[in-house]
């Protein structure tokens, strides 16, 4: 899939801005705070509907006014598209596909794919749970955008039952409430169960392309694994037993839960260990160890999409080579090459050599302006 052009209205720091793509690599050159990193994160949205950098629509919307629109016009292997998102604040985003709205968001997902690699995916390895979650719930939506529906009924019983265990936390007794916290026990391993076997079977896949890519980057000193450890261990990948599972956790925790007024048990408290070595990446892997560790799920992330949808994702670098050394960035810029292609981020162009510098769009970015830079 090759993006052709991207407009930007309204967003962010954008007023009206046309971005055409005319080569496979473009390196976006400027200063910092001048709307490098909104660029990329609309391209984002259009593979995900979704911003790790903003938490509310409103947060999109340039100031002063109500609405902001992304379009853009994508080259696919068998057709063409045109992708259209809408915000307006205070009101539900729309999206169209040459010009056809589409009513489930989920129709939307999987138009446009792309893999971001940012200096704050360092918290892949360092932060909490929740990160690395989202990351691997990110991969899922683009290569089964129903994941994305899936997770969304998951998040939905969890709030529901999360409701009711709060305003059970100071009952006396529970019998009178046991048939409704039976029901929403029997959603949450319904829902669950959904999620945990979709992120394990992912990951399986994922594990051993990362495996080959970290073999590569450290010179064969270092043997990466990656470990999936849910919330509720499942006995074997059949949805009877993994709801069987849930709900035996859940009868073990019921006192602590109704204690605490929260769910215990869940896909909402999985996590991904990473070992280097047979040790754990979080707690004694160097920085350097880390940074090869990211930038082998990054690289896996990518032909594990291109695997699945049969066609090349985009990559979005958002200043990204500066956090790595010479040696991590020839093993980067060796793998993409002109096959994936690639949007950069950066302040100054000495990370590059003469031949990438030679065969990029280079474009400047200046207080939401879009102009050749060569």
């Amino acid at each position: 899939m090759y993006l052709k052009t991207l407009h930007l209205q309204q967003f962010r720091n954008y007023r009206d801005q046309t971005v055409g793509f005319t080569a496979p690599k473009t390196i976006l050159l400027g200063d910092n705070a001048q709307g490098k990193s909104n660029l990329l994160e609309a391209v984002e949205l259009l593979a995900t509907l979704k911003s790790h950098r903003a938490m509310r629509d409103r947060e999109l919307i340039l100031e002063g006014v109500n609405n902001s629109r992304i379009t853009a016009f994508l080259e696919r292997e068998y057709t063409n598209l045109e992708l259209v998102i809408n915000f307006r604040f205070g009101s539900r985003r729309s999206v169209t596909i040459n010009q056809q709205p589409i009513k489930r968001h989920l129709d939307f997902l999987g138009s446009l794919n792309a893999v971001q690699f940012s200096s704050l995916d360092l918290e892949l390895v360092r932060g909490a749970p929740e990160k690395r979650r989202s990351w691997l719930d990110t991969i899922l939506t683009q290569i089964e955008p129903i994941y994305a529906h899936i997770l969304q009924q998951y998040n939905q019983v969890l709030r529901q039952r999360n409701a009711l265990l709060k305003k059970l936390q100071h009952a006396p007794d529970l019998s009178s409430f046991s048939e409704e916290l039976a029901l929403w026990d029997a959603q949450l391993a319904t829902t669950g169960s959904r999620v945990t076997r979709r992120r394990a079977r992912v990951l399986e896949r994922l594990a051993p392309l990362a495996q080959d890519w970290h073999t590569k980057i450290s010179g064969r000193t270092e043997v990466l694994t990656l470990k999936y450890l849910p919330n509720v261990p499942i006995p074997e990948d059949n949805p009877e037993k993994v709801q069987e599972a849930f709900l035996e956790k859940i009868q073990l925790r019921r006192i602590p839960e109704h204690r605490q007024g929260t769910s215990l048990v869940g896909s909402h408290r999985d996590d991904i260990e990473f070992l280097i070595n047979q040790t754990t990446a979080k707690l004694y892997g160097s920085q350097g160890q880390q940074r090869t560790l990211v930038l082998a799920l990054k690289l896996a992330e990518l032909k594990l999409i291109e695997e699945v949808v049969g066609e090349a994702p985009l990559l979005l670098l958002d200043d990204v080579l500066a956090e790595l050394d010479l040696h991590r960035q020839n093993q980067l810029l060796e793998a993409i090459q002109d096959r994936f292609q690639t949007l950069i981020t950066t302040t100054h162009l000495g990370s590059f050599d003469a031949d990438w510098l030679h065969n990029s769009q280079i474009l400047s970015v200046e207080n939401g302006i879009v102009m050749n830079s060569m």
